[in-house]
């Protein structure tokens, strides 16, 4: 059976959905972000969840990540493509660009962060070497590349709590440990859909500079920048449609 590949859209993607079949979710763990809603890219349909609602009123540390991952597993989905905003620590890509990272470093707490919680959920070590599934990762790259856009590959994400931004302290030490990119919301998701058996890939859209790594305030730029790479990522989810084909 052909590939099922959902999106996880993050900020500024409501147009994407608003016009939308949607498919009502209800979960085992309770009600997700959005309804899983039915889109069309270069043809096809494709399942697409909001994952900080249809209206933009969840923060991070609010969201219930395991009805989303498990909302888009019921509906059929077997990969996702999460788009996350980022700050950028250093100098390997510019605000209003994109890339797809490889690892990850999860700062977060107090989430629900695993389907398996004892009892009659069982136990299970994850096996998590690399968060980003390398199968999907390659075929997003090669859309990339497809589509004459410009998309890095490879660097740490380092997953925040949130909801506020970081302080110059906080990005040095995120710094020293390897993070290149800063968001909040690959985790839990990107380990939930491993639990899940769902491939899962991150894009991570560059709006700013991280604090203290600028020359001017973080939000000065960030509507130009997040309209900017918003666009570049439509463009490689178009290529990548028309590439892959989906299960109906």
């Amino acid at each position: 059976m052909p590939e099922r590949t959902a999106l996880i859209l993050g900020s500024g993607f409501t147009d994407l959905v608003a016009a939308s079949d949607a498919l009502v979710a209800e979960t085992d763990y309770g009600v997700p972000s959005s309804a899983v809603h039915r889109v069309s890219l270069s043809g096809q349909a494709v399942l697409a969840l909001a994952r900080h609602g249809d209206a933009h009123s969840l923060p991070p540390h609010r969201i219930n990540y395991r009805a989303n991952i498990a909302a888009l597993r019921d509906a059929g989905a077997t990969a996702i493509i999460a788009l996350n905003t980022v700050g950028v620590i250093g100098r390997i890509r510019a605000p209003g660009q994109i890339a797809v990272p490889d690892q990850v470093v999860d700062y977060t707490w107090g989430r629900e962060h695993t389907f398996f919680t004892g009892n009659g959920a069982g136990v299970e070590h994850l096996e998590f070497t690399e968060p980003f599934a390398t199968a999907i990762r390659r075929r997003v790259l090669a859309a990339a590349a497809a589509a004459g856009v410009d998309c890095l590959d490879g660097g740490v994400y380092a997953a925040t709590q949130g909801p506020r931004l970081e302080t110059a302290a906080e990005v040095d030490r995120l710094e020293r440990d390897g993070a290149d990119y800063i968001g909040m919301t690959a985790m839990p998701e990107a380990a939930l859909a491993a639990e899940a058996g769902i491939d899962y890939v991150c894009v991570a859209l560059i709006v700013n500079r991280a604090a203290g790594r600028g020359d001017q305030p973080i939000h000065a730029d960030l509507e130009a920048s997040s309209a900017t790479a918003r666009g570049t990522a439509m463009r490689l989810l178009e290529q990548y449609y028309a590439d892959n084909e989906q299960s109906t």
